[in-house]
C-alpha cells in the first residue's frame, strides 16, 4: 500500500471516530433525567427541588384526604348514637310521668346523644325519665361529679377545716368553693389521699353509689364502685371518678339528698292514683354525714352554675346549684351535669349525662339551664323565697361577679383544659353541636373568679317521716345565719 493510501485510510479512520463522537454527544443531550438519574447521571438542584416540592405537596393532599375521611366516618358515628338514642326514646313507658315535663326535657335534649332526670328532691317522685335505658340500667364514669363526695367525705373527716378551706396543704392556693365552682382537679385529689381509699368509698356507698336506687322500674343497674386502688390512683380516683360507674338516677338520688338535709330517698313514678297523691318520701337512710357539710358545699356549687364549669345552666330567675363532670371513658367523650333548684324550698332535682361530641364543652349544663328556664313558671321560687335566697348570695358578689368578667386573670375549669388536652392527644376533628344559647356570654369564659361571701343558714335535718312543708318568713328570720367566707385567690396554673 502506497503513502497515499495509507494518509487516506487514517483520515477516514480519524473521520469516522469524530463523527461518533459528536452522535454521542448529541444523544446523551435528549435523554430523559430520571433515565440519566437510573444511569448514575447528577441531576441539576432546579430539578431535585420541583421534584421535593411535588411529593410534599402529595403528602399534603394524601393527609388532607384521610382527615376529611376521618372526619366523615366521626360524624357517622356520633349520627349513628344519636339515631340510637332516638329509637331508645321511642321505647320509653311514660305512664305516670308528667306530660308537661317530658315535653320541655325532650325538647331540651333535643336531637342529641344523651338522658335526662326529673325529680322532686323532697319526696322522690320522677316527673320524667328520657332515654330510659340510659337513666336506668347504662352506667356511666362521673369524671368530676364524683368531687361531691369527695368534697362531703372531706368535711365530715375534718380533712377540709370549714374555716379555712385552703389548708389542706402546704402547696394549697385556693379555697373549697373555687375548687367546686372551677372543677379544679388537684384541690379533691389531695382531699382525697388524705380521706384514704376505704373512708372514700364508704361515703360512696353512704351516698348510693354501688347500689340501686330502688324505683318501680324493672332492670335498674346497681352500678359500680372500685375494689381497691392505692398510691396516686386513690388522688386520681377522687377527681375523675376512676372505675366508677354511676346512673343518672344514682346521681339523682345524691344531689336529692344534698337538697333535702341528707334523706337518700327511694324514687318512684306514680302510676297508680295513690302514688298520684302521695307526698311522704320513702327513706332508704339517713346519710351519715353532717348536715353543716351540705351547707359548706352549696357556695361552689352554686359557683359553678353562676360563673364556673357549669354557667351553661345559668338562670336569671333562679339559683341553681349543680356540678358538672367532663372526661373520655374508653375513647369516647363523656359529659354530665346533677343539679337542684330553688336554692330555698327546691322543688327540682335535673340530671343530665350525654355521650360522643354532646357530652363536650358542658352541653349537659345547657340542658339543664333550658329546662329550669322552661319550668321556672311552674318550679321556680316564689317571692319571698327569691328574697331569702338574695340573703344567701349577697348583691355584692352578683355585682363582683359582673366586674370579674372583663378580668383577664380568670381562672379557667380543669374540665375544659382536659378536655383540650385529649383532643390534642387525640388529634379529634372539631365537630359542630347546636346546643342552648348560654346565659353568660362564651360558655368557655368565667365570668368571675371568686365568691365574696355566702350566708347559709343551718337549720335541722328533714325526720323521714316528717312531711315536707315549706319555710315560713318566721321561722327563716329566727335563725341564725352562718358565714363562710371564701377568700379570693389568684388563678392556679394549669399543666
Amino acid at each position: 500500500m502506497n503513502p497515499i493510501h495509507r494518509i487516506v485510510r487514517s483520515a477516514s479512520v480519524v473521520f469516522l471516530l469524530v463523527a461518533l463522537s459528536i452522535s454521542q454527544t448529541a444523544t446523551g443531550a435528549t435523554r430523559h433525567p430520571a433515565k440519566d438519574q437510573k444511569r448514575g447521571r447528577a441531576e441539576k438542584p432546579e430539578s431535585r427541588g420541583r421534584r421535593a416540592e411535588l411529593q410534599r405537596l402529595a403528602a399534603r393532599r394524601r393527609a388532607e384526604a384521610a382527615r376529611l375521611a376521618a372526619i366523615a366516618r366521626q360524624r357517622a358515628a356520633e349520627e349513628a348514637i344519636r339515631d340510637r338514642v332516638q329509637s331508645l326514646i321511642e321505647k320509653d313507658d311514660i305512664a305516670g310521668e308528667d306530660p308537661e315535663v317530658r315535653r320541655v326535657a325532650v325538647n331540651a335534649l333535643g336531637r342529641h346523644a344523651g338522658t335526662v332526670v326529673v325529680m322532686d328532691p323532697k319526696t322522690g317522685r320522677i316527673y320524667s325519665v328520657v332515654n330510659q335505658q340510659w337513666a336506668l340500667r347504662e352506667g356511666f364514669k362521673p369524671c368530676s361529679t364524683i368531687k361531691l363526695v369527695t368534697g362531703l367525705a372531706g368535711l365530715n373527716e375534718k380533712i377540709i377545716d370549714a374555716a379555712n378551706t385552703t389548708a389542706i396543704s402546704d402547696s394549697n392556693k385556693i379555697d373549697l368553693t373555687r375548687a367546686l365552682a372551677y372543677s379544679k382537679n388537684d384541690y379533691f385529689q389531695q382531699v382525697g389521699g388524705q380521706v384514704g381509699f376505704a373512708r372514700l368509698i364508704s361515703y360512696a356507698h353512704e351516698l348510693g353509689l354501688g347500689e340501686r336506687t330502688g324505683i318501680n322500674t324493672r332492670d335498674e343497674s346497681r352500678g359500680r364502685v372500685p375494689r381497691l386502688k392505692s398510691g396516686f390512683a386513690v388522688n386520681h380516683m377522687s377527681s375523675h371518678g376512676d372505675d366508677f360507674k354511676v346512673t343518672a338516677m344514682q346521681l339523682a338520688t345524691l344531689v336529692s339528698a344534698m337538697a333535702n338535709g341528707g334523706n337518700l330517698i327511694t324514687p318512684f313514678v306514680p302510676r297508680t292514683p295513690q302514688e298520684e297523691k302521695r307526698s311522704m318520701p320513702k327513706v332508704r337512710r339517713i346519710v351519715g354525714i353532717d348536715a353543716n357539710s351540705f351547707k359548706q358545699m352549696v357556695p361552689g356549687m352554686i359557683g359553678s352554675v353562676s360563673y364556673g364549669s357549669g354557667r351553661r345552666a345559668s338562670n336569671t330567675q333562679e339559683i341553681i346549684t349543680g356540678k358538672t363532670g367532663t372526661c373520655i371513658e374508653q375513647g369516647d367523650w363523656v359529659g354530665l351535669f346533677t343539679s337542684y333548684a330553688p336554692l330555698i324550698n327546691p322543688r327540682l332535682a335535673v340530671v343530665v349525662i350525654a355521650r360522643g361530641a354532646d357530652g363536650r364543652n358542658h352541653f349537659p349544663a345547657a340542658v339543664a339551664g333550658r329546662i329550669y328556664r322552661d319550668l321556672s313558671a311552674r318550679f321556680g321560687p316564689t317571692k319571698t323565697e327569691q328574697i331569702a335566697a338574695a340573703r344567701e348570695v349577697s348583691t355584692a358578689s352578683l355585682s363582683d361577679r359582673v366586674r370579674a368578667g372583663n378580668s383577664k386573670s380568670l381562672a379557667a375549669d380543669d374540665e375544659e383544659s382536659e378536655e383540650a388536652d385529649a383532643e390534642n392527644a387525640a388529634q379529634a376533628a372539631p365537630t359542630k353541636i347546636e346546643t342552648p344559647k348560654t346565659i353568660w356570654g362564651d360558655p368557655r369564659r368565667p365570668n368571675d373568679s371568686k365568691v365574696n361571701r355566702v350566708l347559709m343558714p343551718i337549720s335541722n335535718r328533714t325526720e323521714p317521716t316528717a312531711t315536707p312543708s315549706k319555710p315560713s318568713p318566721q321561722t327563716e328570720t329566727k335563725e341564725r345565719p352562718r358565714r363562710v367566707s371564701a377568700t379570693p385567690m389568684k388563678s392556679a396554673s394549669i399543666q
